[in-house]
Order: C-alpha cells, then structure tokens, then sequence
C-alpha cells in the first residue's frame, strides 16, 4: 500500500484537476495509513484536504466535523502551523455562510498561530483582503492582497499567486477598471491552467466574464461564464454553478433571450436554496427581477424583490456582516427604477400627465424632508408617490382622456382608482408601508375625500403629504380642460382649501414648492 504521504500528495492532484471522487478515495486512504501509523501529520493535513473537497460539493456538516478533527490532531501534537491551517478553512467556510465575524476572528489567530510560514500569511492575508472586498473597503483589500503578493513571492509561490491575481481583478472589476482586472484574471487564469488548479480556473472565467459584460462583449462573457460552468460541473461545485447560472441568465437577458434567462436564474435560485447560500439567493432574485421589469411582469418583479430584500434582512440580523448596506442600497435602488417605470407607464396613456409621478415623488420627499421623515419613510413616499396613479388602469381611456370636466357619474368611477390601485397589488409585498399612501391620497383632513372619507389623524402622514402634493402639481401642469397656473395662483388657489391638510402639511408644501421653485429659476 503507498505510504500516507504518497497518498496525500495524489489526492492533492486530483482535487487540482477537478476530480472530486478520485480525491475523496485518495484522500480516504491516506486517513486510514496515517492512522495506523500514527503520522499526526500528515493526517491532519488530509482530514483537512477532505474537508474541503466536501466543502466545495455542499456538504458543509462533513466538511466542518473533518476540519474541526483536523484542528484537534493539529493541537494535540502541538503542531502550531497545521492548526493554523485548519483555522483557516474553517474560517473559509464560515465566510462563505455569512458568518463573517467568526471567519475574521479565526483568520486573524491563523496568522497569529502560522505567521512565520509566508505561504500560511499569504493565504491568510487573501482571504482578509476578500472580507475587506466584500465590505466595500477596497483600499484594504488592496492593501491585503499586496500583503499576500509579498508573502507568496518570496517563496515562489505560484498557486497562491495565481490567486492573488485573480482578486487584484475582482477589486479591479469593483472600481470599475476594466483594462486592469482583465489582465490580472488572464495572468492568474495562465497560471491556474498551467498548475492545474480547476476550481480556481473556474472562478477566474466566471468573473472575467462579469467584466465582459460591463464591456458589453455578452458573446465573450457566455462563453467565458460556459466555460466556468464546465469546470464547476466537473467539480460538482453547486454554489459556483448557482453564480454561473446567474451570470449566463444576465447574458441572455442583456442579449434579449427571456426564456432563456428566466430559466437560467432560476436554477441560480435553487442551487443558492439547496448550497444554503443566502448572497447567491438574494442576488439571483434581483437578477430575475429585473428580467420580469424588463417583460412587463411589474408585480412578479416586486415580488421577487421583496423576496430579495427579506433576504438581506436575514443577513442584516447577524452581527458585522458583509457590505449588506451597499447591497441593499443596490437593490432599493432596482425598487426604485422598477417602481418609477411602471408608474411612467401607466401615466403615458394621458399625455397630460407626462413626468405626473416624478414630480410628484420629488417634491413630496422634500415635503417629507422639512417634516423630518426619516429615510424609511421617505422611500416609503417615493415609492407611493409612483404609484398613487397604479388603479387608472382600470379607468376606461374615454374617461382618462376627455376633454373638458367629467359627469358625476364619470368622476364617481375615477374616484375608485386609488382602491383598484391596492387591488393590483393585492399579491405584492413591500418592505415599505406604500399601500396606505396610494388607497388614501385622496382623502382630506376634513372627510370630504375618497374613498373611505377618513377624517384628520385617521389619514396617514405620507398619504396626506402625497395628495397636497398631488393637487399643487395638478394645478400648476396643463390639463385637457385648463392651462396651468403658476406657482403663485396655485397657491393662492390651495389656501382656499387648506383646510383639506394637516396645517403643518401645508406648511412643508409652501416651504418645499416655494425652494423647487427657486431652483428652477
């Protein structure tokens, strides 16, 4: 029988070459001689070896009791550089399931432990660059990363180095160089193919593809993101080919395939389900999203967003996790551009009230903002305010569209678009509370509105603000059967009726209105 280290060093081969059942076997049977010869070390190092490979095929229960034996037998020898080892893939793998404290903790005491060996600090070093990364810290990432170039270099260290240059891309790709990350993923994708590292083969074509896209080279990126798929199904690695998938779906969706990409993305999202991985899952819904705006599937679209958000929550419940605030103020912004262009849509069957929501939205902010709304709030108006309008679609166009004023009978149908609005959303969730501003703003402070005639506090804030808003923009744009007044005649003509609004409403709107005003001017 070949001795444990042979056995290790052939299981080490295999996993480079992207053979996991091969690996496995070899990496079993240098277990069992190290075992039985009492090679602390050389078993250490393979339970750790095996531990990753059950990593990278989802089986994340395996993979931690291995590294954590791994660790044990490290400890109990005394070997302090294979405990550092073992906290490093340990730590490796509490990153890629959120828990970034626990990976930065454990990260840190591997350097602590191994710091004399450049190999361990180069490695170490990567993985603190791809925390700081993920934050959104580039300066530190770089600063890592360099670190980890410097450590690897020194020993000719061609592995890690391969690696070093791939994330030297990814913050590259981050700040939008697209020149400089190309060339880092082609040096490390050179080294990676000569070494024979599949997985990190893999990820390079994966992210070279992402940067081609940006580029709008979509034919470049399938086939480089095709490309990573091959390896990774090779690999049987099902959280990089829920990202693959992801990234092919974007292709197919930028290049107007929609089946396609719908199909795509949603095996990204059952293979983010099933790895457990909440980021794939959460961004992959996103993706979808978009490809739903993109065909007009306005309520499916934010139903997946809100999924997506509900997601980041999940994420934002834990301590000190990964850049969740630029996340999500990526996908609140997907809400806003999904939001506004269905609210664009619905107000382009009156040409009257072309740009209605967008001014509305605006100007209902500032209002909010002199109120003292805080940024929830204010989403949550300018989300409303897009939408207060979504109910005309059940008018009928020769209503919508008549000229001159509307018969009793004809306003009495228009007053229901603020309930049929909240009945088109009737499936849809929203992490903000829009719905009462679009059900009620339409209501007056004094009961005389529709279509529940609430009275004073029993109408929301944003709802009230919403409809003072609605009505001073009315005013002041052309409509079938007036022109517009100006600035001042709208006001004047509002004081007539200020008792429809909470005085300190009316104020916030004289205040917010007189300012857009002045900045127009």
């Amino acid at each position: 029988m070949p001795s444990a280290l042979t056995l290790l060093a052939e299981g080490e081969q295999h996993e480079r070459a992207g053979a996991p059942v091969q690996a496995i076997a070899c990496f079993n049977s240098a277990i069992e001689a190290a075992e039985s010869r009492r090679q602390h070390d050389v078993l250490s190092d393979a339970l750790r070896r095996l531990a990753v490979v059950h990593h990278h095929q989802g089986d994340q229960h395996r993979a931690q009791a291995l590294v954590q034996r791994a660790l044990g037998v490290a400890v109990e020898i005394g070997d302090t550089l294979r405990a550092a080892r073992a906290l490093n893939a340990l730590a490796g793998f509490d990153f890629e399931t959120g828990e970034i404290e626990s990976a930065q903790q454990r990260y840190r005491r591997a350097i602590e432990l191994g710091g004399d060996d450049p190999v361990l600090r180069g490695r170490v070093e990567q993985n603190l660059g791809i925390l700081a990364n993920i934050r959104g810290d580039l300066q530190s990432a770089l600063a890592h990363y360099e670190r980890a170039h410097s450590a690897l270099a020194s020993v000719g260290e061609e592995q890690g180095l391969a690696l070093a240059l791939h994330n030297q891309g990814m913050v590259n790709a981050d700040l939008r160089r697209w020149s400089e990350a190309e060339r880092c993923y082609e040096e490390s994708l050179a080294i990676a193919e000569r070494a024979g590292m599949a997985h990190l083969k893999g990820l390079v074509l994966l992210n070279r593809a992402e940067v081609m896209l940006a580029q709008h080279r979509t034919d470049q990126a399938l086939a480089s993101a095709e490309a990573a798929l091959v390896v990774f199904n090779q690999l049987d690695s099902r959280l990089d080919k829920a990202d693959t998938y992801q990234m092919i779906g974007r292709v197919y969706r930028e290049t107007g395939r929609p089946q396609l990409a719908e199909s795509r993305l949603r095996s990204a999202i059952e293979l983010a389900v099933a790895t457990g991985s909440v980021l794939s899952e959460a961004e992959a819904s996103r993706e979808l999203a978009l490809l739903y705006q993109q065909s007009g599937r306005n309520q499916e679209a934010l139903t997946l967003l809100h999924a997506s958000h509900r997601l980041f929550g999940r994420l934002d419940a834990r301590k000190d996790l990964v850049d969740v605030d630029g996340k999500r103020a990526r996908l609140e912004s997907t809400y806003l551009r999904v939001v506004r262009e269905w609210g664009q849509s619905i107000e382009s069957a009156d040409s009257y009230t072309h740009g209605h929501c967008e001014r509305v939205a605006t100007l209902g902010e500032a209002v909010g903002r002199l109120l003292g709304l805080d940024e929830e709030q204010l989403t949550a108006l300018r989300l409303g305010a897009y939408l207060h309008d979504l109910g005309k679609v059940k008018v009928p166009h020769e209503i919508l569209n008549k000229p001159g004023r509307l018969t009793d009978e004809e306003f009495a149908i228009v007053q229901q678009h603020p309930a049929w609005g909240v009945e088109l959303l009737a499936t849809v969730e929203f992490p903000w509370d829009i719905k009462p501003i679009i059900r009620w703003h339409h209501e007056k402070y004094d009961g005389t509105g529709y279509p529940d005639r609430l009275v004073g506090e029993e109408i929301p804030l944003g709802a009230q603000i919403i409809c003072a808003v609605d009505v001073y923009d009315a005013l002041t744009t052309t409509r079938s059967y007036r022109k517009a007044m100006s600035h001042d005649e709208a006001i004047m003509r509002m004081q007539e009726t200020r008792h429809w609004w909470r005085p300190d409403v009316f104020e916030a709107l004289l205040g917010a209105s007189a300012q857009v005003l002045k900045e127009a001017a």
